[in-house]
């Protein structure tokens, strides 16, 4: 029997708490598990930034709403380490932190597993696994970009939430989406959801 599509994500505490949720959504049709890490303070910025609240157990349907009940989405606790991202022996499709805190990319870069995210981070870069990390921090001191550099010689891609206006969005999600929509072409994911530049789509 042919693998199961599995993503790993993270949602640090950075803003932009709809890059999170935009992406998830897109995700939720194209993988068939989704191993999904939040940090306390990324319920608390998705709490500050879209109005919602969040309560553990956390679900599908109340982090994405109720169309996304049945997603294929496992919510890990970030700091339970016997679960499967946390080994290499465990074989997925890559990992997306979205969006990635200063702070959690700093860890990533000097190696310092001290919660599931770094841990699996750490793993996928051992391992050879995609490794996409949306930096969201603006303006970027010299330790930033040296950690960038770093991780990015270690084998992940830094792919800072940097959003595209040439198609000219009409709303915030339309703006998130811009991004979303290269971070699932970064993972090999033939996305619709905004149109290659100067290219005809029948």
């Amino acid at each position: 029997m042919p693998q199961p599509k599995r993503l790993v994500v993270a949602v640090t505490g950075a803003s932009g708490a709809l890059y999170a949720t935009r992406f998830l959504q897109q995700a939720s049709r194209h993988y068939d598990q989704i191993y999904l890490m939040l940090s306390d303070q990324a319920a608390m910025v998705f709490s500050t930034e879209t109005g919602g609240s969040l309560s553990r157990p956390f679900t599908a349907a109340q982090y994405l709403g109720e169309e996304y009940a049945d997603a294929p989405i496992q919510f890990l606790d970030s700091k339970d380490y016997f679960t499967p991202p946390a080994s290499g022996s465990f074989v997925h499709d890559g990992m997306v932190i979205i969006p990635c805190s200063m702070g959690t990319l700093g860890r990533i870069a000097s190696g310092i597993s001290n919660d599931l995210t770094t841990r699996s981070a750490d793993v996928c870069l051992k391992e050879r696994r995609k490794l996409i990390l949306v930096a969201r921090d603006t303006p970027l001191n010299l330790i930033h970009l040296r950690n960038m550099v770093t991780v990015t010689e270690a084998g992940a891609t830094v792919l800072p939430a940097v959003p595209a206006f040439y198609h000219q969005p009409k709303t915030v999600e339309d703006v998130v989406d811009t991004v979303v929509a290269r971070v699932l072409q970064n993972l090999g994911i033939e996305q619709t959801i905004q149109p290659q530049w100067q290219v005809d789509e029948d």
